[in-house]
């Protein structure tokens, strides 16, 4: 029989692995794609990148006038940066409170900065971001 894993969390210190904010940046205006949150891997030369990092974003927001779609991204670095993860554009109705969910994994990642970027199709007015979420976990 194979011995069971004894180890426990107390000898190991997985902060710089684990990141996550929780900060709204900014929320979209018209149709353009705008960064509304930020991921800083601190320290993220010092740490072995084994497999790549998995990336999650979420966010809940109130769509702008004329709005008709959104899509939800994860980049490296800022809206020019590689896409990692897009939700396409999802049918969105103005004035409505909505909410989507990205996930992907960064499999050759050669930056510590990730962004969330959320762009309102057609909108003529600046969407609302209520909350977001965007974490990493360095595997």
């Amino acid at each position: 029989m194979p011995e069971p894993i004894r180890y426990t969390s107390p000898y190991f210190d997985l902060s710089a692995r684990l990141v996550y904010t929780t900060t709204v940046a900014a929320s979209p205006s018209a149709n353009a794609e705008t960064i509304i949150g930020t991921l800083t891997i601190a320290n993220f030369n010092d740490l072995a990148v084994l497999s790549g990092i998995r990336l999650r974003g979420w966010a809940a927001f109130t769509v702008g006038t004329s709005g008709v779609s959104a899509n939800l991204r994860i980049r490296q670095t800022n809206v020019s940066g590689t896409v990692v993860a897009a939700t396409g554009a999802v049918t969105e109705t103005a004035a409505n409170l909505d909410e989507l969910e990205v996930q992907g994994t960064d499999a050759a990642p050669g930056v510590g900065v990730y962004v969330l970027t959320l762009t309102i199709g057609s909108g003529a007015a600046t969407s609302t971001v209520s909350q977001l979420s965007l974490a990493g976990d360095v595997i």
